[in-house]
């Protein structure tokens, strides 16, 4: 399953590599968007978040939902190809 989580990382001067490692550890990852990623993997939205959440702050904000249905937006090639191969597992 393929999943959009975007952020909004809130606490000037935080060191958010623990974030990033993690999103980063999943089987497959895309990242184009600042603040937005493509992830792969068969953990449900609530692991996704339990997972994540660890290295967020109170004041940040996360979202985590399905990538399905249709879809359309200008980003790189390669960005489409990822899209179109984890999609259709």
């Amino acid at each position: 399953m393929v999943y959009i989580v975007t952020y909004d990382l809130r606490k000037e001067g935080k060191d958010y590599i623990g974030l990033i490692e993690q999103l980063k550890n999943f089987p497959a990852w895309a990242h184009y968007l600042q603040s937005t990623w493509l992830i792969y993997t068969s953990e449900s939205p609530e692991a996704l978040y339990q997972r994540l959440s660890a290295h967020l702050d109170k004041n940040d904000s996360i979202l985590i939902t399905e990538f399905r249905g249709s879809y359309y937006g200008y980003l790189p090639k390669d960005a489409w190809e990822w899209i179109l191969k984890y999609k259709q597992l």
